[in-house]
């Protein structure tokens, strides 16, 4: 990342206050998430890596008073102001030698600055992402559905754990049940300790006495897992459901989450708008002018609909209480909007009484 602007990665201003750097990060990791048609992985790294250090009010403390000097190795800001000006960085390679000892400038100034990755990251199981398609109805009055997905879950058999039934778990030998390991590294700034969680126990502290023979003492493996998804009413296209812990699961760290993009087909009579359903109906001049009515199949069954006498063209009708519920136990209306169909013929006597209405100026 040297020599690039984490503020113009995320794509806001020095001073934008956290909750905006959060909602920005947000927007850029949905778009360029490895598993979205839009995915691109190297950004998507990119824009994590950003985050990771303006998402904490320490680092970005740190970054802007010190910027990339460290990572260019320039005599610059708080290089030069620390005694590193004009020292030759060039002779030495990350994780190389020098003058007999082994480091990493990542190590370095992540255990000088507290920004340790490996003690900072919470590790989290991938998310996924799929996409459901439902009936009008189903949009509309809701519906809870079952998903099948082949994914990295938790072992059944041992519920994470990883030991056998009837076996327990004991203490780490590696990390004596801290779940972390402490390490002293020498370089050439002097000595630095660090703490690293221990890959043994991932971090729990306890090991497995006996593996369980299904995911072999590692808690997860990849199955066909079922879902159920609740569709809450009146949920539109294009909408997305996030269901948290849906995800893949991964060893010491937090399960992922499942987002599922809806697609509603669309109904040959109804539409949605807000809790109302909107419709069309077609009436005779007569029924206009006189009044009548006309059968409407809404979604939950057949009703009448009475047509008032002289309606005009383009009214709307509303029935109360038959579109979309919402809230416990109520429901938006529907909203009919009247077309008066124009005969295109008529015979002698239904001209001449229309001759009569014209001399009444009707």
């Amino acid at each position: 990342m040297a020599g690039k602007d984490y503020y113009e990665i995320l794509g806001v201003d020095k001073k934008a206050p956290k909750d905006d750097i959060k909602r920005a990060f947000r927007t850029l990791a949905h778009k360029y998430h490895p598993d979205k048609k839009t995915g691109d992985d190297a950004k998507f790294k990119e824009i994590n890596e950003a985050y990771s250090v303006l998402g904490d009010d320490s680092k970005r403390a740190q970054y802007d008073q010190f910027g990339h000097s460290f990572a260019q190795g320039g005599p610059t800001g708080g290089a030069g102001a620390n005694g590193f000006n004009g020292f030759d960085f060039s002779q030495f390679t990350q994780g190389g030698n020098g003058n007999g000892f082994e480091f990493d400038f990542g190590d370095i100034f992540g255990d000088v600055f507290g920004g340790n990755s490996r003690r900072a990251k919470v590790k989290r199981g991938r998310d996924i992402s799929i996409d459901l398609e439902l009936s009008f109805e189903d949009s509309v009055f809701g519906v809870e559905r079952t998903v099948l997905l082949n994914k990295v879950s938790k072992c059944d058999n041992c519920a994470g754990s990883g030991a056998e039934k009837g076996s327990s778990l004991e203490t780490c030998n590696t990390c004596n049940g801290k779940g972390t390991l402490r390490e002293v590294k020498r370089t050439f700034f002097g000595q630095f300790e660090s703490t690293t969680t221990c890959e043994i126990c991932n971090g729990s502290g306890k090991t497995p006495k006996v593996k369980c023979h299904v995911c072999h003492g590692r808690g997860i493996l990849k199955k066909e897992s079922e879902i159920k998804v609740k569709i809450p009413a009146g949920i539109d296209n294009g909408e997305m459901i996030r269901l948290s812990g849906g995800g893949e699961a991964i060893v010491g760290g937090q399960t992922g989450d499942l987002y599922i993009k809806v697609y509603v087909k669309k109904h040959p009579l109804f539409r949605k708008e807000g809790i109302n359903l909107l419709t069309d109906m077609n009436v005779k001049l007569t029924d206009a002018l006189l009044g009548g009515e006309e059968i409407l199949k809404t979604l939950d069954g057949d009703i009448k609909v009475k047509i008032p006498e002289s309606v005009t063209h383009g009214e709307t009708l509303r029935i109360k209480g038959r579109g979309i519920p919402y809230e416990k136990n109520h429901r938006g209306d529907i909203l009919i909007k009247l077309h008066i169909t124009i005969p295109r013929k008529l015979s002698k006597e239904a001209k001449k009484t229309i001759e009569s209405l014209k001399k009444e100026g009707i």
